[in-house]
């Protein structure tokens, strides 16, 4: 049994630090990138929440959500690929993937538009999702991560 769980926590660390790797890769190219904007993406939104979406396009809004989106993306980024405060980060993660997943339903009957591939109502984001989810009931940080750091300089300074 605990072979097993040996294997269960490196997968599920990997998982962590792969998932913070494409979040704050996303956020840092999106931050470098002067002409990068979620305007696109909310202005194609489809499905039930189209319209909560599309209130976001406005001058005074677009500016916000964008640095918002990038801010989210490096604090998923960071807590997850470093291993600390990771159920920080995966709520988080859930909250902007969830954001994602409903601007862009792949609901039967929608054209996917601004999307990449063809789904049918389960995508890439909410498999990510879901992943993140497992990582945030079997948190890694503790045994790979700043935070195992963290914990053990406290329980040396305790001592």
């Amino acid at each position: 049994m605990n072979q097993n769980q040996n294997k269960l926590k490196a997968s599920v660390t990997l998982l962590r630090i792969f998932i913070g790797w494409h979040f704050l890769f996303e956020g840092v190219v999106k931050m470098y990138n002067p002409e990068w904007t979620s305007f696109g993406y909310l202005a194609t939104a489809q499905g039930p929440f189209e319209g909560v979406f599309t209130m976001l396009l406005g001058d005074a809004t677009i500016g916000w959500v964008d640095t918002l989106n990038i801010v989210a993306l490096m604090i998923v980024g960071v807590t997850f690929t470093l291993g600390i405060f990771e159920r920080i980060g995966a709520i988080v993660g859930v909250g902007l993937l969830a954001l994602y997943f409903l601007a862009h339903p792949p609901f039967p009957g929608l054209t996917q538009m601004n999307v990449e591939g063809n789904y049918w109502f389960v995508n890439k984001n909410l498999i990510e999702l879901v992943a993140i989810i497992v990582i945030y009931q079997l948190p890694t940080g503790a045994y790979f991560g700043l935070d195992y750091l963290r914990k053990n300089k406290l329980k040396t300074q305790e001592q």
